[in-house]
């Protein structure tokens, strides 16, 4: 039996004792057991199995839906001080804001109050909460597009840095940005994003360069989806005198996606940048 099938097996299992006897210790401890932290990755495959399960049995009955919400919201405001950075623990905030995401999916009704809790984990301190909350704004942009769209906004309004940072990195995975219409939406969110950062006075902190870094690499993501109009956009951010506006265009340019595909385009706009 592969891993994946293992954790989803014990997962499973660990879930059904907390429904039936509403103690959680024995899944608690699982999860910490095989957190694989401190390590370069934590255990994917356990968190993803973790989600699945997860919005399975809240799929499959309201109760059992209340109860696991319950849970999950438990582990996901778990604190940088009690499970920080590296340390085992730091597994169950990823596994609750997963499974925060996760039955965000299960019905319209659902996504917004996911979108609440996912809005303040996505603050968090700790890059991999971080992480678990861009990946919960992907599943639910694959499941509930325009609702999710229109609360992201909102997130943007909001000036948080690491808001920002989570909707840049939750839309531009290539699988959702196959749809046209995310492509563009995609496009339009990095727009704004982008005109905050140009606008910014302030530049200094962790939390900015933290946006930074993850325009770096989304923003490539999106040109190559929709190229016609993102390299337009990136030819128009390429004349700007600002330093940290070019240093995203030129990390979006070593992208191997466009820099192999559209080799002239991007000598082009590096010529323009000189």
């Amino acid at each position: 039996m592969c891993p994946g099938a293992t954790y989803a097996r014990e997962v499973s299992r660990h879930l059904m004792d907390i429904l039936s006897s509403g103690d959680a210790e024995d899944l608690i401890a699982y999860l910490v057991a095989e957190s694989k932290i401190p390590g370069h990755k934590a255990n994917l495959e356990l968190i993803e199995a973790f989600a699945r399960s997860v919005r399975e049995f809240a799929a499959a009955d309201t109760e059992d839906c209340r109860i696991l919400w319950d849970l999950c919201v438990e582990l996901a405001c778990i604190s940088p001080e009690d499970a920080p950075t590296d340390d085992p623990n730091e597994l169950l905030s990823i596994c609750g804001v997963r499974g925060v995401g996760a039955i965000g999916t299960i019905s319209p009704e659902c996504v917004k109050v996911a979108l609440r809790k996912l809005a303040v984990n996505s603050e968090d301190p700790r890059w991999r909460i971080r992480d678990a909350v861009a990946l919960g704004l992907r599943d639910l942009l694959a499941r509930y597009q325009d609702v999710t769209l229109f609360e992201l906004n909102g997130w943007l309004d909001s000036g948080s840095w690491l808001s920002m940072r989570a909707v840049a990195a939750g839309i531009a995975d290539p699988n959702l940005l196959s749809d046209p219409e995310l492509a563009e939406a995609a496009l339009r969110l990095h727009r704004k994003i982008l005109i905050r950062v140009y606008t910014a006075g302030e530049r200094d902190s962790e939390a900015f360069h933290a946006l930074r870094k993850t325009l770096g690499h989304t923003l490539s993501q999106v040109v190559a989806a929709i190229p016609s109009g993102g390299f337009e956009y990136l030819r128009q951010v390429s004349t700007l005198e600002d330093q940290d506006m070019r240093w995203i265009v030129r990390e979006s340019l070593k992208d191997s996606q466009i820099e192999g595909r559209y080799p002239e385009t991007v000598r082009h706009i590096r010529a323009q940048m000189e």
